[in-house]
């Protein structure tokens, strides 16, 4: 099974993506965190990548489907559910050269609620496991009940970033959805639902 999630930023791919990678045992790739794991280690590629992601841009694509495609060609020879990637049709293109996708799932979210989701979010430092202030709030307030690690928001989930990120979305996402209508595999999920419910239907949908 090979899927694609598409959606904006904070409509519950990576949530989604969990959920049917335990349920069917194939690893969930995100593109976002391969690009952070990239940062974190410092590598060239990451500190080049890194002023990208902190304004909420998608950076260089042809450097980045590289990566990504390289990442999914060593780990995933069984399959894959792909969240956050492909972002542009030149990504879709490369990524239909190598690999057969048997359905996109598109998932739908208002704007509002998008900021609402995302500003929300509370990272560990230690960990990096991920909360909500208001959705799935820590024990005691900053604080990560797992590790005991400091909690902060991200310089992406910051409202200011994360307008640019809807907007660089729409401009540059939007085509890879119509991408995929054409051929056929496009699926339509209303993402301002329950995390159950979203997932009962997109069992139904595969």
């Amino acid at each position: 099974m090979k899927l694609v999630l598409i959606g904006p930023p904070g409509c519950g791919k990576g949530t989604q993506a969990e959920l049917l990678s335990k349920k069917f045992g194939i690893p969930h790739v995100s593109s976002g965190n391969i690009l952070r794991a990239e940062v974190a280690a410092g590598t060239a590629f990451g500190k080049k990548i890194k002023q990208y992601m902190e304004k909420g841009e998608i950076g260089p694509q042809k450097l980045i489907t590289k990566l990504i495609l390289s990442y999914i060609n060593k780990n995933c020879s069984d399959g894959f559910i792909l969240d956050g990637f492909p972002r542009t049709v030149y990504q879709a293109q490369e990524l239909d050269k190598h690999h057969n996708i048997v359905a996109a799932i598109y998932f739908k979210l208002p704007k509002k609620e998008i900021i609402a989701r995302i500003t929300g979010r509370r990272t560990c430092k230690s960990c990096a496991r991920v909360y909500h202030i208001r959705h799935a709030p820590p024990k005691k307030k900053n604080i990560c009940d797992t590790c005991g690690g400091e909690l902060y928001q991200r310089d992406d989930d910051k409202k200011e970033t994360i307008v640019n990120r809807i907007n660089v979305y729409e401009m540059e996402t939007i085509p890879v959805i119509e991408y995929y209508k054409l051929q056929g595999i496009l699926k339509f999920i209303n993402a301002a639902q329950s995390p159950e419910m979203v997932f009962e239907e997109i069992l139904h949908l595969v």
